[in-house]
């Protein structure tokens, strides 16, 4: 059945590229009220933004999105994952600035506030996208692919010429809580030189290395307290897709892949889904389909695995 979190939860932090402080809080909401983001310092203009795929302006370094009024929330990755990743169909994230707080650079401060405050169900059937055939998009060696599979899965492959990094593949299904145990924790990543030019251009204002993000250079990580994981910038890669997909509008039911895919590749793979005839179906879960959904199933205690 579709689920909300039993009671508000609120994270206070700033933002990873505006540098600036933001309130935001996660409130319950109604059965089938989907996502929504409202700017609560707006009071001039429409406030309420959606989250969906079709509300996400061209954006390279995080995830934005943008309602008909022009106002906009940005780097709703991290707080979409968790979300999607702890069960959570339904609620309103009220935010009183531009940015989603960056935290410690990983979805696992969400997840820890969302399942402390717990997660209901709300007596409605689950619908969801069941992919039916394959859809891809591809940018030079970047692509990102649905396709038919019982449960939501996942594969990513990323390479990077930093030796701290490298080639990295992983896979795994996202039922019964492995988002929460696996993937929740691994924080945002990047290189020592791209650190240094989105900084002079304004960018990144808010990165903390070892706080709020991994920095490699070369064969080094640079971050005060290493890697949480061997892999961990692979992990951050599907936490970030995961929270991308989450903008579908509903949960999927397929295979997703990606191969050193970003957040635009896949809102235009969401785009091409959606705009393909008999590629997707939305369906009404059976029990049976609803406990392939990420966030069935868990409890607090999954939280033991993370960092």
């Amino acid at each position: 059945m579709q689920a909300t979190i039993r009671t508000a939860v609120q994270f206070k932090g700033i933002g990873l590229h505006s540098g600036r402080p933001a309130r935001l809080t996660i409130h319950p909401a109604a059965a089938s009220f989907g996502i929504w983001f409202r700017r609560s310092d707006i009071t001039d203009r429409d406030n309420m933004i959606p989250a969906r795929y079709d509300a996400v302006p061209q954006s390279q370094l995080c995830t934005i999105l943008r309602n008909e009024a022009g106002v906009e929330v940005s780097t709703v990755e991290h707080v979409m994952a968790a979300l999607v990743g702890c069960g959570v169909h339904n609620a309103l994230v009220e935010i009183d600035g531009p940015e989603v707080p960056i935290l410690d650079g990983s979805a696992a401060q969400f997840v820890r506030g969302i399942l402390a405050r717990g997660v209901q169900g709300q007596g409605s059937a689950i619908t969801a996208i069941e992919i039916l055939t394959e859809v891809s998009v591809e940018q030079g060696e970047a692509r990102a692919t649905l396709r038919p599979s019982a449960s939501m899965k996942m594969r990513f492959d990323i390479e990077f010429p930093d030796a701290a990094i490298g080639r990295q593949t992983r896979e795994m299904d996202l039922c019964n809580g492995h988002f929460v145990r696996e993937l929740c924790d691994s924080r945002t990543f990047c290189r020592q030189a791209d650190v240094e030019f989105m900084q002079a251009n304004g960018l990144a204002l808010g990165g903390v290395p070892g706080e709020n993000a991994v920095v490699v250079d070369g064969d080094y990580v640079t971050s005060p307290g290493g890697l949480r994981h061997a892999d961990e910038p692979v992990r951050h890669k599907m936490l970030d897709a995961l929270g991308d997909l989450g903008l579908a509008g509903a949960p999927v039911l397929g295979e997703y892949e990606g191969v050193r895919a970003g957040h635009m590749l896949t809102n235009q793979l969401l785009r091409k889904l959606f705009a393909t005839p008999g590629a997707w179906r939305m369906v009404e879960c059976t029990p049976d389909q609803a406990a392939q959904l990420p966030g069935v199933d868990l409890h607090p205690e999954d939280l033991s695995a993370v960092a």
